[in-house]
């Protein structure tokens, strides 16, 4: 295969891996017809040779062409230098406006740059430098041309500023002793007032129990961004249709304050619903999410008919004005997608954005379902702030960690209202590693990093504001993505034909923390996975921590000691993408993914492999007395737990299917529904029974028993 390097160098200026090394450590060359699909997905013509030569020649003079960048995103205590481009030799002023109404003068430093020709005309290049002590938030830079009288001109810029802090302070504060929480998929744990699938009330009292019964200082759950609007729905957390706005879908119908004012018989007809569910929380088979929301939807339409309160009211109507333009489309999204199917073709013609003329008439004649829907996320908003105020009384120094996705559905919500923001005709994905040997194709858009940019970031920080709002901390799946993504064009045989691109990282972890500062909450990223070394570096500088899984810790000489583990970091013994701890001692993971065709070796040659890494992860809790050789299932999950209690690391996670001895795993990467039920398995015990809420509440439940990891501490 050849290879064009003016192609090349074009895919390296937009910020496009030309190759890379993989987790087999070889440096592998990407494709040219990747290179041009991946270009394409950034408008950047590059067919021909000639439009390669036009887009290189455009990289060069774009900056010139405006006058101050799309964006300029800083670090509080560091003076931030910009570039500005006026008409060679006329005076610029800069003014610094912070978003607490201050005015600031930028300081011109002393940097020649020779002025070039830009579309015929003698273009020079100022240097500025925003203040170090600029406080953290988000600002304009507003520039204007001044004539030689000294009055401003008719030229004028203005861009955003975001100054973020240096480090995240609340990671600091949990210096002082090691915590532990809960991981859980929420939709699984059931109560007898669940409705088939867990709910926001579900994750109150969850949080009560395991803040007041078993002393956890938080509760880390699924991904709950909206899924589509009515049924059927995704059944993967972490394929939403949008990732600002919530999954209606975990409202506890009863806890609305307007249900208790239902007419009687609408009243009687709303127990009556709940009641049908009452044999589907005690079974362990499958979560019928479909099923569910259907018949909350029924019972949702007609509370929201209840009249409200004034206070209420006002309490509605300042959610919606808070939450802005981001909140109408939404919602107009919804009320348009319970009328026309993902294939209509209306969403490429009259409906492909908000802006459309015919989508405006639509939202006049839909206002209804429309407001129907900016209520649904009010009640959300309402019961996760619930939530997260029942998991601080109960003595949560965290409470609920929230879990932030990495991408969205292709036609889904935020696909459709925040447009260029989004990749067309590339979804994000993995290339193959030790785990995943065939890759990984997540059918997701990724952010265009260059439409970020223009955006002055609005789209990330929204997104960010409303999944922090009633968080006590975030967990960023594949953070890794902030940093560079694997972009697959569409069509593409294998996810192994995809490439890497590059993101501002300083300015996505920069805003990530800037915003964490302001809720409050503490950071974690999933840095699992092949990443560059100054990844982790970095994160650790920015006080966001890391995620170690006992399983992973490995380097070339073995498993990693727990005593060396990172100690700004949420270390646990497994994660959702394995099997429960219990389940994958007995290879259970190995024989289920041999049955569904995704192993690369043959079946005893994994079985082998996978035997000695288990084992020498084991021999590390027995050579410190905390197991024997002839122990049970049980007491080797046990044991394994006090193993990473030994570590430094700020925050232990305990998952909850590994407390109560379930064996099934909740996602198999790679498959689809036909080949498992992935993100469908209620929770159960080691005999398969399902568990509830009030079973969590005894003390004594416990088939690892919490006291494994609270009663070691790092050693």
């Amino acid at each position: 295969m050849t290879y064009s390097q003016q192609l090349r160098n074009l895919a390296a200026r937009h910020g496009v891996a030309t190759s890379y090394k993989g987790w087999d450590e070889k440096r592998h060359e990407v494709g040219d017809e990747t290179l041009r699909s991946v270009l394409t997905a950034m408008d950047v013509p590059a067919g021909t040779d000639s439009e390669v030569e036009r887009a290189l020649a455009e990289c060069e003079l774009a900056p010139w062409r405006r006058m101050l960048p799309p964006v300029v995103v800083g670090v509080h205590g560091t003076e931030t230098r910009f570039a500005v481009h006026v008409p060679h030799g006329d005076p610029v002023r800069i003014t610094i406006v912070t978003e607490f109404g201050d005015d600031v003068q930028a300081r011109q430093l002393d940097v020649w740059v020779d002025p070039r020709e830009v579309d015929g005309a003698l273009v020079g290049r100022a240097t500025f430098a925003v203040p170090a002590d600029v406080p953290a938030g988000w600002h304009k830079i507003r520039a204007s041309t001044h004539s030689e009288g000294g009055e401003p001109s008719d030229t004028t810029a203005s861009c955003t500023l975001v100054v973020t802090p240096a480090r995240l302070s609340t990671s600091d504060s949990l210096n002082d002793r090691q915590r532990w929480g809960v991981l859980t998929q929420l939709y699984s744990v059931r109560s007898r007032h669940s409705w088939g699938v867990g709910d926001f009330g579900d994750l109150g009292d969850m949080a009560s129990i395991f803040g007041s019964v078993h002393g956890a200082d938080y509760v880390l759950v699924n991904p709950l961004h909206a899924a589509q609007p009515q049924p059927p729905v995704e059944a993967s957390p972490y394929l939403p249709t949008t990732r600002r706005f919530v999954n209606p879908l975990y409202i506890r119908v009863e806890n609305i304050r307007e249900a208790a004012y239902l007419p009687r018989a609408r009243y009687a007809r709303m127990r009556e619903a709940a009641a049908r569910f009452e044999r589907a929380n005690g079974k362990a088979d499958r979560i019928d999410r479909d099923r569910s929301y259907r018949a909350k939807l029924r019972v949702l339409e007609r509370v929201f008919r209840v009249e409200r309160s004034p206070s209420r009211q006002q309490a509605f109507d300042d959610f919606r004005r808070t939450e802005g333009d981001g909140l109408r489309d939404f919602a107009t999204w919804c009320a348009l997608a319970e009328r026309m199917s993902a294939r209509d073709p209306r969403w490429r013609t009259k409906a492909s954005s908000p802006d459309s003329e015919w989508v405006r008439a639509q939202q006049d004649k839909l206002s209804d379902r429309i407001e129907f829907h900016s209520w649904l996320q009010w009640i959300c908003d309402e019961q996760l702030a619930e939530a997260q105020h029942a998991a601080r009384a109960a003595g949560m120094d965290i409470g609920v960690v929230h879990d932030l996705a990495v991408g969205v559905q292709h036609g889904g919500a935020d696909a459709w209202s925040l447009g260029s923001a989004l990749a067309e005709g590339i979804t994000v994905g993995a290339p193959p590693d030790d785990f995943n040997q065939q890759g990984q194709s997540w059918d997701q858009p990724p952010w265009r990093p260059d439409r970020l940019a223009e955006l002055g970031y609005a789209p990330y920080r929204d997104m960010l504001r409303t999944v922090l709002k009633h968080a006590g901390g975030l967990r960023v799946d594949h953070i890794l993505g902030l940093f560079r993504l694997w972009w697959i064009p569409t069509g593409a045989a294998s996810p192994a034909e995809g490439t890497y691109v590059t993101y501002d990282h300083e300015a996505l972890i920069g805003i990530l923390a800037l915003e964490a500062e302001r809720a409050g909450a503490v950071v974690i990223g999933e840095d699992l996975g092949v990443f560059e070394p100054m990844v982790q570096e970095y994160l650790a500088e920015r006080g966001v921590l890391g995620t170690s899984i006992l399983w992973f810790e490995r380097d070339d000489d073995g498993p990693i000691p727990p005593e060396k583990y990172r100690s700004l970091c949420l270390t646990s013994v497994t994660t959702h993408d394995l099997p429960p701890t219990a389940g994958y001692l007995a290879g259970e993971h190995i024989e289920l993914r041999s049955r569904l065709g995704l192993l690369e070796r043959d079946l005893e040659s994994e079985k082998e492999h996978d035997a000695l890494q288990r084992e020498s992860v084991l021999l590390m809790a027995r050579d410190r007395g905390l197991s024997e050789d002839d122990a049970s299932i049980e007491d080797i999950v046990k044991s394994l737990y006090a193993l990473i209690g030994r570590s430094p690391s700020m925050l232990l996670g305990v998952a909850l299917v590994d407390l109560v001895g379930e064996h099934r795993i909740q996602n198999q990467p790679g498959t689809g529904d036909a080949q498992y039920p992935n993100w469908k398995i209620p929770l159960a015990d080691a005999s398969g029974r399902a568990v509830g809420l009030e079973d969590l509440a005894r003390a004594d439940y416990s088939y690892v028993g919490c006291e494994a990891v609270t009663a070691q501490g790092p050693a």
